[in-house]
């Protein structure tokens, strides 16, 4: 069952995937625990696109409510807000009913915030172009360690608040290292709230 189950989702990422290449989308799958400042991120990635011509739009994955989809709203970005009712994750068949409410051919880049969770979306690609994870600081350094799946499933990870780390007494280059062990790959450092490195993490996504 369960593989009947991953294996839908697969072909329902393809699917997906299928329609926002047609359509010129470039669209990004943002995972990361609750408070690791992922709203934040897309709200300030969108603003610095948008100086560029980039039409942006985002999806908010979460269990329930809107306060994600009212932030985004608020702050100029066209949003649809996805709620998963009691599962700790967005799947493929939930992003394909959220993108019927966009117009994809006004749509240049879409980011999609996932469910507050570091362990879920792993094993449910939801067809976009980029899967990143974002951490933060206020996590503690072990992150990495605990969580090495959703890592491997990611194609970039970034820790965010670093302007924090010392406050938190937390060792940034640990978690680095933790990451370039086990991925091989360079982790982004990020403070959202400074404006710190987001050019460098757009640069890297290829927009």
């Amino acid at each position: 069952m369960e593989l009947d189950v991953l294996g839908e989702n697969r072909r329902l990422a393809e699917e997906n995937r299928s329609r926002l290449n047609m359509n010129g989308v470039r669209s990004v799958d943002i995972m990361g625990s609750i408070g690791s400042g992922k709203t934040a991120l897309i709200i300030r990635m969108a603003e610095k696109l948008r100086q560029r011509g980039y039409k942006v739009a985002a999806i908010a994955g979460d269990v329930t409510g809107e306060d994600d989809f009212s932030r985004l709203r608020d702050a100029g970005v066209e949003a649809v807000n996805c709620n998963t009712g009691s599962e700790c994750h967005l799947d493929a068949h939930l992003l394909e009913h959220a993108l019927e409410h966009l117009d994809l051919k006004n749509v240049d880049v879409l980011f999609v915030e996932n469910v507050g969770n570091l362990v879920c979306p792993a094993d449910f690609p939801l067809g976009t172009d980029l899967r990143i994870v974002l951490v933060s600081v206020t996590e503690g350094d072990d992150m990495v360690r605990k969580h090495p799946e959703i890592f491997h499933a990611a194609d970039m990870a970034a820790v965010n608040k670093v302007d924090l780390a010392e406050i938190m007494e937390v060792d940034v280059n640990r978690i680095a290292e933790d990451y370039e062990r086990i991925t091989g790959k360079t982790l982004y450092r990020l403070s959202v709230k400074k404006d710190e490195g987001i050019d460098e993490l757009i640069e890297a996504m290829g927009l």
